[in-house]
């Protein structure tokens, strides 16, 4: 039986600890801040050393934004399933995603936020990611409402679509007003008061909706 190379096990671990350090820049400073020489300087590893990782400038900005999004699932996404569908689920999916925020699993809030708003007018690959994931999450926060509706704990006539893009301006605006105001509990109740109040005109029975 062949061991494994050693050589590979160090590289590896050299990837994630880069990784690590550069989604929490971007999540302050966006992608652009990210480079070779700074990671190097900061992480005490050569340049060349980090370059050979990723290989361009491109590729560390796309490798940064797969690694938010293995936490943002690991996180939020992946949590959120261990409760039953139905409006339970939609409920628990937005308070993970407030506690991501508010816990600042990346020190600038929501990671998502600050890259869209880097690259929302731009073209190439970084944006075609990035968009990726905000479609990704956008569609997942739709089919658990969906779940919702299918299960009868939401109004046959409730729109998942519309649902889902009210519930997911109520999180984005309460990350906003947070790290604008350095304000981590303020924005996240009225979120969730607001969160309550329409999941509780949406469900059959209010009483599913925990207390916000």
């Amino acid at each position: 039986m062949s061991r494994p190379d050693g050589r590979i096990e160090r590289g590896n671990r050299t990837r994630q600890l880069v990784l690590r350090r550069t989604v929490d820049i971007a999540s302050v400073e966006g992608l652009e801040a990210l480079s070779t020489g700074r990671l190097a300087t900061e992480l005490d590893l050569s340049k060349s050393g980090v370059f050979a990782l990723f290989g361009s400038k491109q590729e560390l900005q796309l490798a940064t934004v797969r690694e938010a999004a293995r936490i943002f699932t690991e996180q939020v996404v992946l949590p959120a399933l261990a409760t039953p569908a139905g409006v339970g689920r939609v409920w628990q999916l937005c308070e993970l995603w407030l506690e991501y925020s508010r816990g600042r699993v990346f020190p600038g809030g929501c990671f998502f936020y600050e890259v869209i708003a880097e690259f929302d007018a731009r073209s190439g690959p970084v944006h075609d990611a990035v968009v990726r994931s905000q479609r990704d999450w956008t569609a997942h926060v739709e089919s658990t409402v969906k779940e919702a509706r299918t299960v009868g704990e939401l109004l046959p006539d409730t729109d998942p679509g519309q649902l889902a893009f009210e519930l997911v301006a109520l999180m984005e605006t309460a990350n906003m007003i947070s790290v604008l105001h350095d304000d981590d509990d303020t924005p996240y109740r009225r979120a969730r008061a607001g969160i309550g109040t329409r999941l509780r005109a949406t469900a059959v029975d209010p009483r599913l909706v925990p207390p916000s």
